[in-house]
């Protein structure tokens, strides 16, 4: 389910003002996201990873969350390149209102696994962008996502395959875990981490044109 966000207040530009193309920087340095571009036919002139705090907010709800912080990410990307078109995006995994975080150790990655084993749960990826103009626009997909219940054997398969790291709720679709799925409702390319119809409608609507 995407949803787009209100309209953009309108900025106004001097008569006879030239639009000149403007270059695409990727607000993150995640290699998932550079690919899913590329399968837009995109390649972004610069990749400047955003550099903010990422814990929720007292009783923040998921979507929120990811659409705050892709906001943010974008913003702080933004003010680094003026006259450029920004791009950023945050996933969360959620159970219910839970926001779960991303797994930096084994353990973590464990607990995330045994949460979500059997169980359904939604993947939220928001996408933010900054035009040229200082305008921002926003869009977020939802996906949900069900496992088959992890066995002993099906956890330690995907904890050796080691691709959890560093990923919301400790798995990667892209990798080990999309065997044990199964079943999803939604964006796989959103729950990999850039919904790639959502991004094609957010770029075009902030100018940015390739090719």
């Amino acid at each position: 389910m995407a949803c787009a966000s209100p309209s953009p207040l309108k900025i106004e530009v001097s008569a006879g003002a030239v639009p000149v193309a403007a270059p695409l920087i990727l607000a993150s340095a995640s290699p998932r996201r550079i690919e899913l571009l590329a399968r837009l036919g995109i390649t972004p002139a610069a990749i400047d990873p955003a550099d903010i705090d990422e814990t929720p907010h007292k009783a923040e709800l998921p979507r929120a969350h990811a659409e705050r912080l892709a906001r943010e990410k974008c913003a702080a990307v933004a003010a680094r390149h003026p006259g450029a078109v920004v791009l950023a995006a945050d996933t969360v995994v959620s159970v219910g209102r839970r926001i779960l975080p991303k797994a930096e150790d084994e353990a973590t990655a464990r607990s995330c696994l045994g949460l979500l084993s059997g169980r359904r749960h939604i993947v939220t990826t928001a996408i933010a962008a900054i035009d040229a103009l200082g305008q921002l626009r926003q869009r977020a997909s939802e996906t949900i996502v069900i496992f088959h219940r992890l066995d002993a054997e099906a956890m330690e398969s995907l904890i050796a395959a080691g691709d959890w790291h560093g990923k919301a709720g400790g798995y990667a679709l892209q990798g080990s875990a999309e065997a044990y799925v199964r079943w999803l409702s939604g964006s796989w390319s959103g729950v990999v981490g850039l919904p790639l119809a959502e991004t094609r409608l957010l770029l075009k609507a902030s100018g940015y044109h390739h090719g």
